[in-house]
């Protein structure tokens, strides 16, 4: 039973594609880092054993102590795992390769598909005064995939615009469903964001043509162009924001962040 003495939780949006390549983690930091800028308190759980998140919003290795892993399994305190970034809204639970073992790990344990869900609903969160959780996952649907399904109010889908771009989302949708219909019956599709787009080309015009007939309003009216500001600012362990703030990509993020603000305020009224 829910505690009416608590305040209204983050909303928590899992960013999510099985196909690796597709923007996920740069639009997962972007989106952050465009979210705080508009006063926003944002936290990122990094999902990905990869850890590019955890590297691209500056968190070295070797301070990776305590990671979403430790999160999951409740084996550290949330001050512990919560990192702070350049930017004083933007938060991050670091991850580290620890996690590529999760799900063998966790099989056994009855809860889990729910363990991120209540690691993150746990009274300590509140201190925290999270507008937002963004969780970057892995490119699978494997255990890690659906406890970031399972904790989420929503799923925003990168899709790059490239051939074959919408047969991998078929998959992806058949998991939400069945996340749906078994643990968390309130998950819904925040929306898709088409990546990586270059209007001059006729593949990511058709792509973009082909994606609004079939998922209608589901697509975000922003796209996220090809830039080349954007593949730069990871290896300088900064959003690029920060990095280039005036750059195409940059202003995209903030025009996607002002989407999602404006969806979920006429949602709320």
């Amino acid at each position: 039973m829910s505690d009416p003495t608590r305040p209204p939780g983050p909303k928590i949006i899992a960013v999510a594609n099985q196909k690796g390549g597709v923007g996920k983690t740069t639009t997962t930091i972007n989106l952050g880092a465009a979210l705080a800028e508009q006063g926003a308190r944002v936290l990122v759980i990094d999902l990905d054993p990869q850890g590019n998140a955890s590297t691209g919003l500056g968190i070295e290795a070797s301070d990776r102590e305590y990671t979403t892993y430790d999160l999951i399994v409740g084996e550290a305190e949330l001050s512990q795992v919560i990192h702070k970034t350049d930017n004083e809204n933007l938060l991050i639970v670091p991850a580290t390769v620890d996690l590529s073992s999760a799900d063998i790990e966790l099989i056994s344990n009855e809860k889990r598909s729910f363990l991120l869900h209540d690691a993150l609903r746990q009274h300590a969160m509140d201190e925290f005064d999270l507008d937002y959780i963004l969780i970057d996952c892995p490119p699978s649907l494997n255990l890690l995939t659906v406890n970031a399904m399972v904790a989420s109010h929503s799923v925003l889908v990168p899709l790059q615009s490239e051939f074959f771009a919408l047969e991998g989302l078929s998959q992806l949708m058949l998991t939400v469903r069945e996340v749906r219909q078994t643990a968390n019956q309130d998950l819904r599709i925040e929306g898709i964001v088409l990546t990586m787009y270059d209007g001059r080309n006729r593949l990511s015009q058709q792509v973009e043509a082909d994606a609004r007939d079939n998922l209608g309003d589901l697509v975000f009216k922003t796209i996220i162009p090809r830039n080349v500001r954007v593949s730069e600012a990871p290896s300088f362990a900064m959003p690029v924001l920060t990095y280039e703030p005036e750059s195409k990509g940059a202003r995209a993020y903030r025009d996607l962040a002002s989407e999602i603000l404006g969806n979920h305020a006429r949602a709320a009224a």
